[in-house]
């Protein structure tokens, strides 16, 4: 003879359907990517509150480093061309950087591309991208503590502290807060 379930577990399999797993998987996927921008429009730091150092010549060779960029906010956007993401995220990220560049705020594209440096150019050119952009190598992510996926947004305060990190096509969405709040602090 078999014993009955004690009705807390009877509760249990009741709420334990394959919708409700769903939606906790979901949940448990989304929230840590979803988070960050949630935090750069709040204002709650999302950084990993470091101060990183590098240096790259941009696609027309002008100077991109943390030293001559310091003063400004500043938005470090890990990006590829096969990336369709990127791809979508790329006009917002040009109206951001004309819209606030007089104001003290950049964009440094950094290009992950395995592709020859003149295909990033025609890439940018074709896009009428006027940020400044660079073509990268692995070294870069590193410097910025890792990069789990692309896009990847890095806000720089003025000091060159990363103050938001976010990952995904709407960084220019929800960090267009953060950055008005970067730029009015002294």
């Amino acid at each position: 003879m078999t014993e009955a379930p004690p009705k807390r577990f009877a509760a249990l399999r009741r709420h334990l359907t394959i919708a409700n797993v769903v939606v906790v998987v979901a949940l448990a996927w989304a929230a840590p990517r979803l988070l960050p921008h949630l935090g750069a429009v709040v204002g709650i730091r999302s950084g990993a509150d470091a101060v990183p150092a590098y240096s790259y010549a941009s696609l027309d060779g002008a100077p991109l480093d943390a030293d001559s960029l310091r003063g400004q906010v500043v938005l470090v956007n890990f990006w590829a061309t096969w990336c369709t993401p990127c791809r979508v995220e790329m006009p917002l990220l040009e109206r951001m950087y004309l819209r606030h560049r007089d104001a003290g705020f950049t964009i440094v594209g950094l290009a992950v591309d395995r592709a020859p440096t003149a295909a990033v150019e025609a890439f940018v050119r074709e896009r009428g991208i006027t940020y400044p952009v660079a073509h990268v190598g692995a070294e870069a992510e590193r410097a910025f503590g890792g990069v789990r996926g692309y896009p990847t947004s890095f806000l720089l305060d003025r000091s060159g502290r990363i103050r938001h990190t976010v990952i995904g096509p709407v960084a220019p969405l929800s960090l267009e807060p953060a950055v008005r709040r970067l730029l009015a602090e002294p």
